[in-house]
């Protein structure tokens, strides 16, 4: 439960600076207003990150999914592919509020993004897994005393 709620903290810490650099950078180079990826970073990284990981939290707690393998699976996989994507959305924020076109740059970031939420897949499937397994030895545990 510690590993989800340190990555609560960090998931907090990441996207109020997100907020924070965005706004501050589109002042500095004079591009308020104008939409591109890094307008939505906070968002994501509020959303995906610290949300999804005190949603882990409450589950852990009830379900025990601390300890198995396919919610490990899930913890790490899962995050990479937050913070993969979270980087190649800065990156292309960035580019694109200097004036650069997806045509203009090379095309590993979407490729790189992609990656990202593949990984994001990945680690949601792993949760399900751990679900399942964590739902189906409740309901034996829930059984054993009527069995006797």
């Amino acid at each position: 439960m510690m590993k989800n709620y340190a990555a609560a903290v960090m998931y907090t810490i990441l996207g109020l600076v997100s907020g924070l650099f965005y706004r501050e950078y589109t002042k500095s180079i004079d591009a308020v207003g104008v939409k591109s990826q890094l307008s939505t970073v906070h968002t994501h990284l509020l959303a995906l990150g610290l949300l999804m990981a005190l949603i882990m939290i409450a589950l852990d707690a009830s379900l025990r999914l601390s300890g198995r393998r396919s919610f490990t699976v899930f913890f790490w996989v899962y995050n990479a592919g937050v913070l993969l994507t979270s980087v190649m959305m800065v990156i292309r924020g960035i580019l694109t509020l200097q004036g650069k076109t997806e045509e203009m740059t090379t095309a590993a970031i979407p490729g790189i993004a992609g990656l990202g939420h593949m990984l994001i897949t990945g680690g949601l499937i792993a949760l399900l897994v751990a679900l399942y397994g964590a739902i189906k030895d409740r309901e034996v545990t829930a059984a054993e005393p009527a069995a006797r």
